[in-house]
């Protein structure tokens, strides 16, 4: 699983255009978001950089949160 802060992630028409952007790279993503933390956690096949482009290439300023281990 990979989390991600977008701090521009306001709404669900936000929501809707960060969806779209990554199921064009992955079709079977899973995503869940939190809008008041402005977070997505995604469960992908894909690398997490592939994830980043193409939120980024969405015009969504998106960096990877940490997750503790264990």
């Amino acid at each position: 699983m990979h989390l991600f802060h977008l701090p521009d992630l306001m709404c669900g028409g936000c929501l809707g255009f960060v969806v779209r952007a990554l199921q064009d790279i992955d079709q079977a993503i899973r995503i869940e978001a939190n809008l008041r933390a402005r977070t997505i956690s995604v469960v992908s096949r894909r690398f997490e950089s592939a994830l980043l482009l193409a939120l980024r290439g969405a015009g969504y300023r998106a960096e990877p949160v940490l997750l503790p281990l264990g």
